[in-house]
């Protein structure tokens, strides 16, 4: 999502314009209010088809017929202009990433949600050829996956643009080579059929990630389209089934989308239809559409006032109804909460930066834990607080419910965001549209809801309880911090200058430095929000740089002078040998509390003395006191 233009225009038709979502083929996108506070998505035709009388025509005749298309899976057309210097067009949209996006992002799809694809696609095209319209350019970029389905757009705007045949005056191909049935990619007569063909072509890609007829130029993909077989090789026997007699060269060979229907059958009713790392992306979205609501809207100049009565300038009371996905083709309404409006918010007050997109390392970072609870934050378990002692790692927080008569009831709870994930076994759950697991161990249980961002970690929560289900509390705990999390919690560390909790300590710190003449290398491993473990090759041993949270108080061991920054420096005895740790206090939080960086250096392989191990340390922590924020 992009500014306007300087010297744009700020209207189109009854809409005011308030950014840029995004270009296409056929024209520019473009995020606007109407009239009645609902935000819209307008598509501007390209100028080159504004002046073609006959595309006119064409456009005008094709909107005309889209209007009468309505449905559970496809984006009504809202408002258009054929007749308009640049003719525009505006259609009602829902939340959700295209599938290509969602591919892109997460990878193919599991089979149960490629039905629940094949179920919204075919009943698409049902009510597009009801209409008497084909849609021609049914690609992945054209298919939206939303919070109950999927939804398809964009249809029998394509035909305004081919005219009699289906080359443009340019002799360009209408449609995306990939998807197209042979008969639209030989300039052969289309019909409803075409669009089945595409429907197979994009199950085809759902599931293996890449399009039925290869890549390559689109001469080459024209060709195979044509002439070759698809590879369905890796498909599901059952999938294959499917989509086989849809890709057949003959038109009268494929099914109609009723026959698709009642081959797949009634779909069971789910909570989640996608996988958690597309309903993740369907949060995005939605945190986006908040971050335009929170744009400040530009003054507006009032007509003069008639004599004896004053001109009231409205204000309608947004309600708030969008799903913005960025380069489509179309106009959004979907309800927002007051949460997802502060997703949109600054990350903090004065900070002037926009918040990561939901579930991110660089939102977690941000995050604090202990803010997400209240003393009623659980009231099956009862009231809570934070647990008493010293606060380590910024990313996890303890809470005690207090040690009551009532042994069925949950005494602590700790919270972790991002852990970590142990083998996955235990009971599969779903929490707010992420999936995970409760794994219970004697009286105790830990839930883990995977992060859709990053493959092995997870957020967690972990409980125990003597008697009754020890799952209880944590899954109550997971219904809290999930919802607050995907909306844009406020429950933040104050990112004051210097702080470097936003910093990604393996990027911000580099590799630790290598004896000259040495050949090996260090590669780093994330270990957490603010950890990162620096492993070298045979003799180089292992580097570790933390973040932690901890008491104004002076770190344990000798105090030393260190380019200027007052650090403790210990040698500790560990099974293996000895460990060098460097500690110093890098930011002050508040009156009580800083960021302290912990450096650790080890080297097992190689018999080094406390001297010399401790001297390697110093040596990196020099250069990781220069890579950070400067500090307060």
């Amino acid at each position: 999502m992009k500014p306007l233009n300087p010297g744009e225009s700020r209207h189109v038709g009854r809409y005011r314009l308030v950014a840029a979502l995004g270009e296409g083929g056929m024209g520019r996108v473009l995020l606007g209010v109407s009239p009645d506070g609902r935000l819209v998505a307008v598509k501007q035709v390209h100028p080159g088809f504004a002046h073609d009388d006959g595309f006119r025509s064409r456009f005008r005749r094709e909107v005309q017929a889209s209007r009468m298309v309505s449905g559970a899976y496809t984006a009504a057309i809202m408002d258009a202009e054929p007749d308009a210097p640049t003719p525009w067009l505006a259609s009602v949209f829902v939340a959700g990433p295209s599938l290509k996006e969602a591919v892109e992002a997460a990878g193919p799809l599991p089979l149960a949600a490629i039905r629940i694809l094949a179920v919204g696609l075919a009943s698409a095209l049902t009510d597009i050829h009801r209409a008497g319209l084909i849609h021609r350019d049914l690609k992945p970029s054209n298919v939206l996956l939303t919070d109950d389905g999927a939804r398809v757009i964009d249809f029998g705007i394509a035909r305004a643009a081919e005219g009699d045949s289906e080359l443009t005056h340019t002799g360009s191909i209408i449609g995306s080579p990939g998807f197209m049935s042979p008969e639209q990619a030989d300039g052969r007569t289309v019909t409803p059929a075409s669009d089945v063909f595409s429907l197979g072509g994009l199950l085809v890609m759902a599931a293996t990630g890449q399009a039925p007829f290869g890549g390559g130029s689109t001469p080459q993909v024209l060709y195979n389209v044509v002439h070759r077989r698809p590879d369905l090789g890796s498909l599901a026997p059952v999938l294959r089934r499917l989509v086989e007699p849809c890709l057949a060269k003959d038109p009268a060979q494929r099914p109609t989308p009723a026959q698709i229907l009642d081959h797949l059958g009634p779909i069971p009713p789910s909570s989640t239809p996608w996988p958690p790392a597309v309903q993740a992306l369907i949060g995005v979205q939605k945190e986006q559409v908040g971050r335009v609501l929170a744009l400040p809207r530009p003054p507006v100049a009032e007509a003069p006032a008639t004599p004896g009565k004053r001109r009231r300038r409205l204000w309608p009371a947004v309600a708030l109804t969008l799903a913005i996905v960025l380069g489509a083709a179309t106009v959004v309404a979907v309800k927002l909460s007051s949460a997802d409006q502060r997703a949109g918010s600054d990350a903090g007050p004065g900070t002037g930066r926009p918040r990561p997109a939901a579930f991110t390392v660089e939102d977690l970072r941000e995050i604090d834990p202990c803010k997400l609870f209240k003393r009623d934050s659980l009231p099956a378990t009862g009231p809570m607080e934070q647990a008493d002692g010293k606060r380590i790692h910024f990313e996890r927080c303890d809470f005690s419910f207090g040690d009551g008569p009532d042994k069925t009831a949950s005494t602590t709870l700790v919270v972790n965001l991002y852990e970590m994930l142990s083998e996955p076994k235990g009971t599969p759950i779903s929490i707010g549209g992420l999936s995970g697991f409760a794994k219970v161990d004697g009286i105790y249980c830990v839930v883990s809801i995977a992060n859709p961002y990053s493959q092995g970690f997870a957020m967690t929560a972990s409980s125990g309880r003597e008697t009754g289900d020890p799952c209880a509390t944590p899954t109550e705990a997971m219904n809290v911090l999930v919802p607050q999390i995907r909306y844009g919690t406020d429950a933040r560390y104050p990112l004051t200058a210097g702080s470097a909790l936003s910093s990604d300590l393996c990027a911000t710190t580099d590799s630790p430095p290598v004896p000259p003449g040495n050949p090996n290398k260090f590669s780093f491993n994330v270990q957490g929000l603010h950890e990162c473990l620096w492993s070298g090759q045979k003799d180089l041993g292992v580097y570790s740089v933390s973040l932690l949270s901890a008491p104004s108080e002076p770190g344990k061991g000798e105090q030393r002078d260190l380019d200027g920054a007052t650090v403790a420096e210990a040698t500790l005895p560990t099974q293996y040998g000895p460990v060098c740790e460097i500690t110093w206090a890098h930011h002050r939080i508040d009156d009580a509390s800083t960021e302290d960086v912990q450096l650790t250096y080890t080297n097992f392989d190689k018999k080094l003395s406390n001297e010399e191990l401790c001297a390697n340390a110093e040596q990196y922590a020099r250069r990781v006191l220069a890579k950070l924020p400067p500090g307060s």
